[in-house]
C-alpha cells in the first residue's frame, strides 16, 4: 500500500511524499480531506449541480500527493461525507448527496485523482504545461462524463448534457489552466531549491 514508504522515483513529488512516513501521509491526507472540504465551498450555485473548486482540488491533491494517496485522500473525504460531515458543496453530507443529482460526480473524484496523479506521475505536469492543462482537462472531462452518465440516468441524456456538462465545460478549461500554472511555479521552485 501507498501509506508505507515507497521507493519508486516519482516525475513529480514536490511535496516529497514517496519517502516521507506513515504517520505523516495520514497529516497529508486530513489535511487533504479539509483542502477538499474549503474547496467544495467555493461555489456558484446552479441547478442541478453548482459550479466549485472540488475538481480543482481533486486533480491537484492527486497530482500533489501521487495518484495513490490521492485516491485514498478523496475516498476519506467521501467516507466523512457519507458520515453526515457537511464538507460536500452547499454544506452538504450524509447519504442523499450520493443518491441524488451529483452521485456521479462525487462517484467520479477518486477516478478523477487517479488519473491526474498518474499522467503527473508519467510527467504531464511542472514546466510542461501543455501536458500538464491537458492532464486535468482529461481528468476534469472525465468527471463531467462519468457525472452525465449518472445524471442521464435520472432526467435523460440531453437534458442531462445541458444541465450537466455543457456549463461546466469552460469552467473545467479554467480550472485546468490554474492548475496547470500553479504547478509549474511549484515545479520552478523545487528546482531553483534543488539547484
Amino acid at each position: 500500500m501507498y501509506l508505507t514508504n515507497s521507493h519508486e522515483a516519482l516525475a513529480f513529488d514536490p511535496l516529497r511524499l514517496a519517502g516521507r512516513s506513515v504517520l505523516t501521509k495520514v497529516v497529508f491526507v486530513l489535511a487533504g480531506t479539509l483542502a477538499l472540504a474549503i474547496a467544495s465551498q467555493i461555489a456558484v450555485p446552479m441547478v442541478p449541480v453548482p459550479i466549485t473548486m472540488q475538481t480543482f482540488a481533486v486533480t491537484m491533491i492527486g497530482v500533489l500527493y501521487g495518484w495513490r494517496l490521492g485516491v485514498v485522500t478523496v475516498l476519506a473525504w467521501l467516507g466523512e461525507a457519507m458520515l453526515g460531515a457537511p464538507v460536500l458543496a452547499g454544506g452538504a453530507g450524509g447519504i442523499a448527496p450520493f443518491m441524488g443529482a451529483t452521485a456521479g460526480y462525487l462517484f467520479s473524484f477518486p477516478l478523477v485523482a487517479a488519473a491526474a496523479g498518474w499522467l503527473a506521475e508519467q510527467g504531464w505536469t511542472g514546466q510542461r504545461l501543455v501536458a500538464s492543462f491537458s492532464a486535468h482537462l482529461a481528468a476534469n472531462l472525465l468527471c463531467l462524463a462519468l457525472g452525465w452518465v449518472w445524471l442521464a440516468a435520472l432526467i435523460g441524456a440531453e437534458k442531462a448534457f445541458w444541465a450537466g456538462v455543457a456549463p461546466f465545460i469552460l469552467g473545467a478549461a479554467l480550472k485546468s489552466g490554474l492548475a496547470a500554472a500553479v504547478l509549474a511555479v511549484l515545479a520552478s521552485r523545487n528546482r531553483t531549491a534543488a539547484e
